[in-house]
Order: C-alpha cells, then structure tokens, then sequence
C-alpha cells in the first residue's frame, strides 16, 4: 500500500481538511493542506468546507479546531499528543485563582484546554498576547499558564487610568500581573550559553527566539516572535545566517520556503516528542476509522469560545 497515496484517497472521499502544526514531522507538514500556528489552522479549517478537521499537533489544538467548528468531525491522530504547558494549569486551579482574585482579569494563552478556557476572560497568543493584555482594563491581570510568555509581556504593558489602558506611558505600577508558574519544557531546554557559543560561531547571524523561552535567552534576540512571526521574519529579514530558538520541526518549513538561507537550531534538545506521534500511519489510521474524535461539551465550547472571540475582536489574529 502506497500510505500517500492512500490518504490523499481518503481525505478527498471523506472530505477531510489536514492540518499541521509548525513541529509536526517533516512527511506530516508535507502532506497537509495547511501548516502553521494552532489558531491559524483552526480558523483557516473552520472557513472551509470540509466535514472532517484532521489536526496533527497537541490536543488542545484540536479542541481549539471543535470550539471554532462545533459541525465538524475533529480527528487527532494520536491521543498521546499533548501539550505539557497546557496541562500546567486545571479548571480548578482557575477556580481558586478567580476566588483569590474576584476582581482580576483572567487571560489564557491558547495552549489551554477547552474548560480553562471557558472559566477565562480572553485568550492570546503569543503574537498578540502584549495587545490582549493592553486591551483590558482591569487593574489586576491573571496569566496563564506560561510565565516566561507572562513575563515578556509584563514589560510591556500599559497602566490603567480610570478604567482605560493609557498608551505610551512608562509608569506599570497601576497595572498588576499575576502569572502562573507553568512553563514549556522544550523551550525552557534552551540556555543562554547555548545561544551564545552559536553567536560565536556565526557572529553576522539573526537570533531569533518563542517568547515561550526563559527571561536570559530573550535578552539576546534580534527578534521575539511566534512561530507565524519567525516564519514572516527570516523571509524579510535580508541577513542570510539565522539561529532558530523554537522548536526544531520549524526548521524543515524555513528551509522549504527560504532555500537560499542558513538556518540553525539553538538547540537540539528543543525537541517536543508530543508533536512526534502523529506519524503517516495513525493519520492513515484516523482518516480511515474516523477515529479518535475530539469532542467539546457544548456549555464548555460556548464559553471558550467567548473567550477567544474576544481576543479575535481587538485586532491582531495570528
């Protein structure tokens, strides 16, 4: 059986959509339809007509595709494709925090599943996550669950005046965030000394760095960006030596589209093994059975939808 051949079979018989993240592996980002961001993939899914979503990332990805496609049928290859970060915070971590802070405004980065998401006021990515925070107007902001993500956007806030975000005004003291202790280990894997003796090894190169990485590595980047933003960045960019501090899947994508470029891991131990289970043969697998289906209860899926409607409503989308 030619496996490719196969699926293609399939996913036009079954009218199916795949879709894959950034760090998926190599033969997966080639065979989708999409690649990218875990909220550009979902939306870019939920504008097409297809009946079945097939989303080879994490799980709450996938959850992601269903809160924005409630008719459609959302596959995950494999279950075993989770997200460490995401399971760093419970909906009842969420409870507590809201009864320790009535008052606050609670913003969750979209790698949460579906029910924190419902218990939160507004979602973020790591694109626009200084732009949601700057958006509220509450004096007190919960943020989770990624401190380092929390922590860069922590410098870059804007303090609240009678209710209202006063732009371009330096004093944060009248703005507080309280940021979750969660944390991605395959961003945490890479240390400043590893950017450094790469920087030594190819002095004219762009570091460019996930806001996901620790406070220290993000002091050395030439560019802080999502996955989306780096991809965008090296292409404009006219430096022709870039160290890539994210994942390293990304780099098959950087060097398919930017041929003429130099693209450097900053570190091989930035690996996700999650990302690493959906594989040819259980895409195969879950376009032929169906199977495993994401499912949302729709009260949870109504509200985590609110709360990523929200974030969609003040501007940046990626």
């Amino acid at each position: 059986m030619d496996i490719i051949e196969e699926i293609n079979r399939l996913r036009v018989e079954k009218r199916a959509v795949i879709l894959a993240h950034n760090y998926q592996l190599p033969e997966i980002q080639d065979i989708a339809d999409f690649v990218g961001d875990s909220l550009e993939l979902s939306r870019k899914a939920a504008s097409t007509d297809a009946k079945i979503i097939v989303f080879c990332g994490v799980h709450f990805m996938a959850e992601t595709a269903k809160i924005l496609s409630p008719s459609k049928i959302v596959l995950l290859p494999d279950l075993r494709s989770d997200c460490p970060l995401a399971n760093m915070i419970t909906i009842e971590d969420v409870k507590k925090l809201r009864k320790d802070y009535p008052k606050a405004a609670f913003i969750c980065y979209i790698n949460t599943s579906a029910d924190v998401k419902a218990e939160c006021d507004i979602c973020c990515t790591s694109s626009n996550a200084v732009d949601v925070v700057n958006s509220v107007s509450a004096d007190t902001i919960v943020f989770l669950p990624d401190r380092n993500l929390g922590n860069y956007v922590s410098k870059h806030i804007h303090p609240v005046r009678n209710g209202v975000p006063q732009s371009g005004i330096s004093n944060r003291a009248e703005k507080k965030m309280i940021i979750w202790n969660g944390f991605c280990p395959t961003h945490e894997n890479l240390k400043a000394e590893d950017v450094l003796e790469l920087k030594k090894l190819y002095p004219a190169a762009k570091f460019v760095a996930h806001p996901e990485c620790t406070a220290d590595v993000l002091e050395l980047a030439d560019r802080i960006a999502s996955t989306s933003g780096i991809i965008k960045y090296v292409k404009t960019e006219s430096s022709k030596d870039f160290i890539i501090g994210t994942e390293t899947a990304i780099l098959h994508r950087l060097k398919k589209e930017n041929p003429d470029k130099n693209f450097i891991p900053a570190s091989r131990k930035m690996f996700c093994p999650n990302m690493k289970y959906n594989n040819l043969e259980s895409l195969y697998e879950s376009l032929l059975n169906e199977q495993p289906e994401i499912e949302v209860p729709e009260k949870i899926r109504e509200k985590a939808f609110l709360t990523i409607d929200r974030m969609l409503k003040i501007g940046k989308k990626d």
